[in-house]
């Protein structure tokens, strides 16, 4: 039988240096190819709009593009990949610093007819910082066809970056040197050989295919710079203005997204939609050589240009940038900052010819390369793209005296790279010490793995095995004797009972897998990854000579990876403990109870009233805690915190308990994690149910829930609902939001706010129509048991239990579904309806599902095959909340130690 022959089977056969050379060749080529039919695509859109702005009005043509670019640049991002959002630089700057971020196939072709849509409507971006980040997702997604190391992928993925940014600007030394500056910091010898090959590769081919990439108004081959002694002064005042104006550029970009966060809390469609007509119909009032990049930088670069237009074209393009740049549109950097740097040194220009008579065109080149470097701090960069573009000789010591000179303003007005301050608006955090050392070559699999291991025995028979997985929330159980490890057991080896018509007194040993994969304590977690990869495990089992001493998980790296990405201590040592700051204590009466951290304002009063429902029910004390934050650096039990916002906000939660007399407790403690100050909370004051607002996804790379909510689901010992807010809790955001407006405004001067309080407290209206799918597992009658107390905030409650069953279950029987709905209807006074569903995918047929039915809330049961363990290797509630616009409620039952 001939062997298929396969990519990957090539590549076991090569060498790593011949695989490391074919890899960058194909990384090239293909990300050559990516460029060429972004540049076309954008160059047909851009040219028809422009071509139909000559024989159509204007005014309502450039416009209407705009608009509808915009929405549906938005739409695509929102609904398939939004790690496209933005330039595409810091992606993946954070991927090669070790944070999990999304780069793959799916965020490349997304990135690619986004950016198509949003430059070729008419927004003013470049296209360099999105050929980077497809690039880089082309080579991440190569690099899991051929699993390989940490170290190896990203060497592929700044190989990828480095070709984008080269076949972007037809300068194959820049795309390396932009790599080496700004992303990756790495001169090791194979990350160099592998991304200079790339970068070639990238350039050359972009060049071949679709000639030049940036349009001057000068032959760049046939121009002769001429530079002076004389003329150094006009080179360095062209270098500080440079450096001065672009630190204001980066200060305008950081604050023009975050007043768009804050003033247009919508969808990414939305808000790029408007962005879209607003600059649409900016650029329908402009002339026609302003309404395209490439017709700008022409223009700019000629000597034709009058001063009066030149500084005009300034004005227009920061401004525009500022818009597209806000609302996070995808786009680049690079060209904006060459179109600023092109008429600020213009303008140098022509005062320099009014005194010596020298060229203005060449300041319009040195100032593309000065504000280029000043902006994106990237000098070196900036001189090699210049000079790889004009190829001109004598631009070189221009180039070198302004650009390092903007540099160093730039530095001084604003530390630190954009790219870098725009992960911090997302959270994320970049220490040098892990992109320099690498996390993963330095943490080994002891620093990482749970030492306490459930672990079954060969001799179990299957009938004990099926009942030891029903009981737990794992998917899988080392086979230990003698406390030697004999084996593992997964539940895809429960499918062979079934194919080999194996009695359920058989023993473990006929479906377990012998001789397993393993990892010893020293071995790096470079090593784990590549064998997690390699072989497509979710699970590797620790053994010191063939002695279990522990395992490892995917949701132990996701682990580490939060807590690199927090600067957290990552070999192994604690955050101080949290701090109690304030505590008032209620009556201890009741039966139990209920922790509720209150964080966001908006959601407060909902929330607590959802607190209430279950503690009346229950007969449950209520604890609220609010969480202080603290820097790493400092103690929790010696910073100095303000209280007094936290403490009058605790004092209206206590107010309302007291009016339903149940008992409220608060606390506020410091702490350097919230997820840390919860957990102590949770230990310290025997709670049990934790009940805690959620965003529904998360915007935090390699999370499912969150990083707080994740490490609460996987280690809180009592019982965890976590509750997304919908229509129910945001109906009525502008009361809400006036309301708490004045209740803090009243704190701020020391006024009492009864008023305010009184407002907030109606703030969650009425859930009518509840939809619970249920599936078997302790979770999901967990959360069918939580419902009555959940459906006491309901007037006329119509509840809905469904089970979705796959097509081709054989066995499908509605015994479940009837008990359940007898259960509830002794319970409550309510219409329960029950709804049997055929469907390939849960999640989809419980949107589906609440959609149709118009649902008010969805309460998802965690169940052991399902919702729970994809909340770490899947994500069934995380869609769920993600696509629902109601409420969703998910349940998670106390994990009981073994």
């Amino acid at each position: 039988m001939p062997f298929p022959v396969t990519f990957k089977s090539i590549a076991l056969l090569l060498t790593p240096k011949r695989l490391a050379i074919l890899e960058a060749i194909l990384i090239g080529l293909v990300a050559a190819l990516a460029a060429v039919l972004l540049k076309q695509s954008i160059q047909w859109l851009g040219g028809w709009r422009l071509k139909e702005a000559m024989s159509r009005p204007t005014w309502l043509l450039i416009p209407t593009v705009g608009l509808i670019g915009g929405l549906l640049v938005g739409l695509l991002i929102e609904r398939v990949a939004p790690e496209a959002l933005g330039s595409g630089v810091p992606q993946v700057k954070a991927a090669l610093a070790y944070v999990p971020t999304a780069l793959n196939l799916r965020v490349a072709a997304v990135k690619l007819v986004s950016t198509t849509l949003a430059l070729g409507s008419g927004f003013a971006l470049g296209r360099e910082g999105p050929t980077t980040q497809i690039g880089a997702s082309l080579a991440a997604q190569l690099s899991r066809w051929l699993p390989a190391s940490p170290e190896h992928q990203r060497q592929l993925i700044a190989a990828g970056a480095a070709a984008g940014l080269a076949a972007s600007f037809d300068a194959p030394i820049a795309g390396v040197m932009f790599v080496i500056e700004e992303l990756l910091q790495d001169f090791s010898s194979l990350t160099l050989g592998t991304a200079i090959l790339a970068s070639f590769i990238g350039g050359v081919t972009s060049r071949v295919l679709a000639g030049p990439n940036l349009h001057l108004g000068i032959d760049p081959i046939r121009y002769q710079a001429s530079f002076a002694l004389s003329e150094i002064p006009f080179f360095l005042l062209l270098g500080l203005l440079a450096g001065m104006l672009a630190a204001l550029f980066n200060h305008g970009i950081l604050y023009s997204i975050r007043w768009c966060r804050r003033m247009m809390p919508w969808s990414p469609m939305w808000r790029i939609g408007l962005a879209g007509l607003v600059s649409g119909t900016i650029i329908a009032l402009l002339p026609v050589p302003f309404r395209s990049s490439y017709t700008l930088e022409a223009f700019l670069t000629s000597s034709q240009s009058d001063w009066r237009m030149v500084a005009f074209a300034f004005i227009v393009q920061f401004g525009l940038t500022m818009i597209a740049c806000g609302v996070e549109v995808p786009g680049g950097l690079f060209v904006p900052s060459m179109i600023l740097g092109a008429s600020l040194g213009h303008l140098v220009g022509m005062a320099e010819s009014a005194f010596l008579g020298g060229d203005p065109v060449i300041y319009a080149l040195t100032g593309m390369g000065a504000f280029l470097g000043a902006a994106v701090r990237v000098p070196i960069t900036a001189i090699v793209v210049v000079f790889e573009i004009t190829t001109n000789f004598s631009l070189v010591l221009p180039l070198m005296i302004s650009a390092v000179t903007a540099y160093l303003v730039a530095e001084r007005l604003f530390p630190g790279s954009i790219y870098t301050h725009l992960l911090e608006l997302k959270g994320i955090r970049i220490e040098p010490a892990a992109i320099q050392d690498g996390l993963w070559a330095r943490l080994t699999a002891a620093d990482v793995m749970q030492q306490k291991v459930e672990t079954l025995a060969s001799q179990m028979s299957l009938d004990e095995v099926v009942q030891a997985f029903a009981r737990s929330h794992h998917r899988g159980f080392p086979v230990v004797d003698d406390s030697r490890l004999v084996g593992i057991v997964t539940l895809t080896d429960l499918d062979k009972v079934a194919q080999r018509q194996l009695s359920n007194t058989a023993s473990l040993k006929a479906i377990m897998t012998p001789q397993p994969i393993t990892v010893s304590p020293s071995d790096t977690l470079s090593h784990v990854l590549y064998l997690l990869s390699r072989y497509k495990l979710s699970r590797l089992p620790v053994t010191d000579h063939r002695k279990l001493v522990g395992i490892i998980t995917r949701s132990d790296i996701l682990r580490v990876e939060s807590d690199q990405l927090r600067g957290g201590d990552r070999l192994g040592g604690r955050a101080e403990p949290s701090y109690v700051v304030y505590q008032t204590r209620s009556p201890a009466t009741g039966r139990g109870r209920l922790l509720l951290p209150l964080s966001n304002p908006q959601t407060a009063n909902g929330m607590l009233q959802l607190a209430f429902a279950i503690a009346q029910e229950h007969h449950y004390e209520i604890e609220c805690l609010q969480v202080i934050s603290v820097p790493r650096h400092s103690s929790p039990a010696e910073v100095a915190v303000n209280t007094t916002l936290s403490r009058r906000l605790l004092k209206e939660a206590v107010r309302q308990g007291n009016a339903k007399q149940i008992p409220v407790h608060t606390q506020i403690r410091a702490s350097h994690t919230i997820e840390q100050a919860i957990l102590e909370t949770i230990a310290d004051r025997h709670i049990n149910v934790l009940l805690m607002g959620w965003k529904g996804s998360t915007t935090t790379p390699g999370r499912i829930f969150g990083s707080v909510v994740d490490t609460i689901i996987r280690q809180a010992s009592c019982d965890v609902v976590l509750v997304k807010s919908g229509e129910g809790f945001s109906k009525r955001r502008t009361e809400k939001h006036s309301a708490y407006r004045e209740l803090i405004g009243a704190h701020r001067i020391g006024k009492n706010a009864p008023t305010a309080g009184n407002e907030l407290s109606q703030a969650l209206l009425p859930l009518e129509r509840w939809l619970l799918p249920i599936a078997g597992g302790p979770n999901s009658q967990h959360a069918l048991k939580l419902l009555p107390a959940l459906v006491a905030l309901s007037k006329q409650p119509e509840i809905r239990l469904c089970q979705v069953f796959h097509p081709s279950d054989t066995t499908q029987s509605e015994v479940l579904l009837d008990e359940d709905a007898r259960f509830l209807r002794r319970q409550l006074q309510a219409n329960v309806i029950t709804l049997p569903v055929c469907a390939n995918s849960v999640s989809d047929a419980v949107i589906d599902m609440a959609q149709k039915d118009q649902c008010d809330v969805v309460v998802v049961g965690a169940s052991r095959e399902g919702l729970l363990q994809q909340a770490i290797q899947g994500n069934i509630p995380e869609t769920i909340a993600r696509h629902c616009s109601c409420t969703v409620i998910l349940v998670r039952k106390a994990i009981v130690s073994s």
